[in-house]
């Protein structure tokens, strides 16, 4: 089976009734050229399914965005020990940070909105990254965002942040679980995490732009929680964006 448009459609159909350790067996004997997006608890289950897997066939890479918690850059360490692999840590360019600083300040994102500051943080980094692969992982969950995720698929073709003239694909083996089941598993199996976690942070990103919820509030009420609910995304899963919109 080739990967077009029209066998993404069949893929995702098929494996739509397919654990995440199904999806992400066959996502590492289908892509040599692979790597899982990590930074938080659905991030590291799938490195846990993975290796349980082929350790081997592991490669992991992680976003540091130069704002996260000290906590976060622990729990980096900790995954990378745990599992004894390489993590490659992607930076923003310091030119641009810089630049962004000078002009506007450290925390202009209060002011007008987070795009610019995660477009050079986050979403640059990311592009240079996926430039260099064939396919990769994320631990996104359909009922993380309502406004935004609500439609993800569990394969689908990233045409966001692909090379031109080459495809990307995209898995989101945890697209059908809840959060519950996602911390089953990591307790289930004693897979670290992020010590925030502990201190009622459940969704977690950068430190100005993350604080944990109360009781009753939806995970993404502690990210950017100055802004609309709809707008509740980086720009790392551009393409949430447009399927919303159509």
């Amino acid at each position: 089976m080739t990967d077009n448009k029209l066998d993404y459609i069949d893929l995702d159909t098929y494996y739509q009734e397919k654990s995440p350790a199904e999806i992400l067996e066959y996502a590492l004997e289908k892509f040599d050229n692979i790597a899982i997006s990590f930074s938080g608890a659905e991030d590291v289950v799938l490195i846990d399914m993975a290796y349980k897997i082929s350790p081997e066939r592991v490669h992991v890479f992680s976003l540091d965005t130069g704002r996260l918690h000290s906590d976060t850059y622990q729990f980096i360490e900790k995954v990378r020990q745990h599992y004894n692999i390489e993590i490659d840590v992607m930076y923003p360019e310091a030119e641009a940070v810089q630049k962004l600083v000078r002009e506007k300040g450290l925390f202009s994102f209060y002011q007008d909105d987070h795009k610019e500051c995660c477009s050079i943080r986050k979403i640059a980094p990311l592009r240079r990254k996926l430039l260099t692969l064939d396919a990769w992982v994320t631990g996104q969950r359909r009922d993380q965002s309502p406004g935004t995720r609500a439609a993800i698929p569990v394969i689908q073709e990233d045409q966001a942040f692909a090379r031109p003239g080459a495809t990307l694909t995209k898995f989101n083996p945890l697209a059908n679980w809840s959060s519950s089941q996602v911390w089953h598993y990591i307790r289930s199996n004693n897979v670290p995490y992020n010590e925030l976690h502990d201190q009622g942070y459940v969704s977690i990103g950068c430190e100005p732009c993350t604080r944990a919820i109360g009781p009753n509030q939806h995970e993404r009420e502690g990210r950017w929680w100055w802004e609309e609910a709809t707008k509740k995304e980086c720009g790392l899963h551009a393409v949430n964006i447009e399927q919303v919109s159509k």
